[in-house]
């Protein structure tokens, strides 16, 4: 007997990029929603290390503990370029 296989559909793009319905392409509005979802989190504070770091505008980034504002990416706090900058100062100060 032949096994009958299902067809698998691809997933339908949610959350923030819903508000698209079904404009723009589901490629588009998945990076959209991704962007989006990594922006909207709660990231690390560089000073007090507790997760409460919110974007408060395009590279702005704001800890709700102690308050400590800093320039950062338009997306993500901490952006790859600086990764490999602080990682190049590390091994040189050892």
């Amino acid at each position: 007997m032949a096994s009958k296989s299902k067809h698998v559909a691809k997933g339908r793009v949610t959350g923030s990029a819903g508000r698209f319905g079904p404009r723009y392409g589901r490629f588009n509005r998945k990076m959209v929603n991704e962007s989006e979802k990594i922006s909207r989190a709660k990231h690390l504070c560089p000073m007090c290390d507790t997760v409460a770091v919110k974007r408060v505008g395009t590279g702005i980034w704001e800890c709700k503990k102690c308050g400590y504002k800093y320039a950062g990416g338009a997306y993500v706090p901490q952006t790859p370029a600086l990764k490999v900058v602080l990682r190049s100062i590390e091994t040189k100060g050892v």
